[in-house]
């Protein structure tokens, strides 16, 4: 990739998948205020739109609101390959998306493209679909102009892909201050190991999820005495921003109230002062202390499990709760890690496998009545 575009990007970038809703309950995208967020958005100066073939109405919102309104060399546009869709059963399917996205978005190539999260669980899949050398045809085509792939799993296993795959162009990872040192996610360790590899990194759920717009008590107090006028929001994206080899941090934003919030501080871009790395850090010291359940995500406690429960995800959506007290982020994790077969925390029969495989030593299923009483 060249370097001078590297360094030129602007640093903020318009994620799509968090479009405001004219109608929630049948969810309709609210196109006009979608367009006039691009418009304040491409106004300042930004110009880089995340997209994604199963982000439900992102490609065609992308090609009314931005493609059929700017000069196409103004923006860059970006989609993703998903083999994890319910509806994606064989490589040709798999394949279809990409012309189906080109169509949506309403453009003949896209700038960046991304194989669409990448994890243990289905890396095969992009093997034995041929999934990688599909893509590099298309680039060889020009159909793509920078192919990369977004990433949730260990550094161990982005190790290995990056070293299988060198000639991928950058990376897109989870990255936030919360999940820096987090076990379950591991946002340093990623980071770490894309930059030793040189590839620059496209910043995904900086915000994490819009938990970090609303920290705990402890945390707002330190960033209110540090700078009473900052957003919550901002510190948040501005850490991600001001690491060494980001290119982009994308930004879900859902209305045109996050949209000017988000361009107020990122339109002339400053990295983070070292006093404000030491609020950061202290912040991070505050979420460290508050009391959560100690899961590492090694699954150890899954494989027995009679009733299939995804007992870490589990955890991590009643982290949500105990730690940012974010109920409405925990019920859709909880939903979210009991659907596609997996059991409810309701569902455990107290056989207790789970806490003998356990390495932090945790009650699992003291956890699983506890749980089911307050996200069911």
């Amino acid at each position: 990739m060249d370097e001078r575009m590297i360094r030129q990007m602007p640093k903020l970038g318009f994620g799509l998948m968090r479009l405001p809703r004219a109608d929630e309950e049948k969810d309709i995208i609210d196109l006009e205020q979608t367009k006039r967020m691009v418009d304040a958005f491409m106004s300042a100066g930004l110009k880089y739109f995340d997209s994604a073939y199963v982000y439900n109405g992102s490609e065609e919102a992308a090609r009314k609101a931005l493609t059929e309104r700017y000069p196409r060399d103004s923006f860059y546009i970006t989609s993703k390959l998903n083999v994890n869709a319910s509806y994606i059963h064989n490589e040709a399917e798999a394949k279809a998306e990409f012309d189906e996205s080109l169509r949506r978005e309403g453009v003949d190539y896209f700038d960046f493209y991304l194989l669409h999260a990448l994890g243990s669980g289905n890396i095969q899949k992009f093997e034995d679909w041929h999934l990688w050398e599909f893509i590099r045809k298309k680039k060889a085509e020009g159909k793509i102009r920078h192919y990369g792939f977004s990433f949730h799993d260990t550094p161990e296993l982005l190790d290995e892909l990056l070293t299988k795959h060198p000639d991928v162009e950058f990376v897109q990872l989870q990255v936030n201050y919360a999940d820096w040192e987090n076990p379950r996610v591991q946002s340093r360790g990623c980071y770490e190991t894309a930059v030793r590899h040189h590839k620059p990194v496209i910043v995904m759920e900086p915000v994490k999820g819009g938990t970090l717009a609303s920290p705990p008590k402890a945390a707002r107090e330190q960033m209110k005495a540090a700078d009473p006028e900052a957003s919550y929001a901002s510190w948040a994206i501005r850490f991600a921003a001001s690491l060494p080899g980001v290119m982009v941090v994308l930004s879900g934003m859902s209305d045109e109230e996050q949209t000017a919030d988000n361009i107020s501080y990122m339109k002339d871009f400053q990295p983070l002062s070292e006093k404000e790395q030491e609020v950061i850090r202290s912040v991070q010291k505050i979420l460290a202390e508050i009391d959560q359940i100690p899961c590492t995500a090694c699954r150890y406690c899954v494989a027995g499990c009679p009733k299939k429960i995804n007992i870490p995800g589990i955890f991590s959506a009643m982290n949500l709760q105990m730690v940012y007290d974010n109920h409405t982020s925990a019920v859709r994790n909880y939903a979210f890690s009991t659907g596609e077969g997996h059991g409810k925390a309701s569902d455990c029969i107290h056989c207790g496998q789970c806490a003998r495989q356990c390495p932090q030593h945790i009650q699992i299923p003291e956890w699983m009545d506890k749980i089911a009483a307050i996200l069911e």
